[in-house]
């Protein structure tokens, strides 16, 4: 371990962030009532550019008026190299209630994107004496984004979470797909004549929750796009939960069960950590550095991986 400790991300659920359009008010009461852990209303791509001021009015409005219980409040704003993103940040920084807990950032490329952002939060935060600071989440989808992703991630104290979205980063990228996350037909490999497919969004995962775990960052994979395609999204959730994201997004009500599902600890996995940190401080007490658990080796850093389990488990539970 480096002399300089990771820093430890905010302590919040976010195993699924539901989004929903600011043009459609309609919503904002069943997304308050569902089970998702961080709502996000949107004036980014769901919302026409002739929409975009009624949105943000939609938004303002219901900030205060819909009763959000515990969730984490975010509004996603418009990206910086549109003309909308400031008057997004100001109307909803001097027009909302203290309800409003972050803005989401799409398209981000590099630190100075977020400086910008958070330069503007701030002097709004003084002028109007605002006392609970707005956090920031990001929304990495694009190559410079991905090059610049640990510069990112250290960019401003507000950063609490990391995204990667799928559509525009393949764009950026230049990918032949037009899928959104998930498999992609002819990104295989051949053994014995059968075809095998990889994950072509596996190493931009790898990369964001590697940036994030070294600045103190949640990591959260983005949207997958076909929503009638239950095993598909339940295949990604899994392996970006493996590789250490903590959540994924929601852009279709029945995805929010599915996230949910994946990023609870289960009861046997919760058992099992306890079960290897009782074995570790046995151990311990024996003056062994290392112990056999059904049949396999244990030792310092497997208490570490069980920790996050059962500190995972236990916040869900209080909250």
């Amino acid at each position: 371990m480096s002399f300089r400790a990771q820093p430890t991300p905010i302590a919040r659920p976010n195993r699924c962030q539901l989004f929903g359009p600011g043009s459609r008010p309609a919503l904002f009461e069943k997304m308050a009532a569902s089970a998702a852990d961080v709502i996000n209303l949107d004036l980014e791509d769901s919302v026409a550019p002739s929409d975009k001021d009624s949105a943000r009015a939609n938004i303002i409005a219901a900030i205060g008026a819909v009763n959000w219980g515990t969730k984490t409040l975010s509004v996603r704003i418009n990206g910086l190299d549109t003309p909308y993103w400031y008057r997004d940040v100001v109307d909803l920084l001097e027009q909302s209630s203290d309800r409003l807990d972050q803005i989401m950032i799409p398209k981000v490329g590099c630190a100075a994107d977020v400086y910008a952002v958070d330069a503007l939060v701030t002097a709004i935060e003084r002028a109007k004496g605002r006392t609970k600071p707005i956090t920031f989440e990001v929304i990495i989808e694009s190559a410079a984004g991905i090059a610049h992703v640990e510069e990112i991630a250290a960019s401003s104290p507000r950063l609490v979470a990391m995204s990667l979205g799928a559509a525009d980063f393949a764009a950026s990228m230049g990918m032949q797909t037009t899928g959104i996350g998930g498999t992609q037909e002819n990104y295989y490999m051949l053994q014995g004549g059968a075809k095998h497919w990889p994950d072509p969004w596996h190493w931009a995962q790898a990369a964001i929750v590697a940036a994030c775990r070294t600045h103190g960052v949640l990591p959260v994979d983005g949207p997958f796009g076909d929503f009638s395609d239950d095993e598909g999204f339940l295949a990604q959730a899994r392996r970006c939960a493996t590789l250490g994201m903590v959540g994924k997004w929601a852009i279709h009500p029945k995805q929010i069960a599915l996230a949910n599902s994946v990023f609870t600890p289960s009861e046997a996995a919760v058992a099992e950590a306890r079960e290897i940190l009782a074995a570790m401080a046995e151990a311990k007490a024996r003056g062994e550095g290392a112990t056999v658990y059904k049949g396999r080796l244990v030792d310092i850093a497997s208490i570490k991986q069980a920790e996050v389990i059962v500190k995972q488990s236990e916040m869900l539970a209080a909250s």
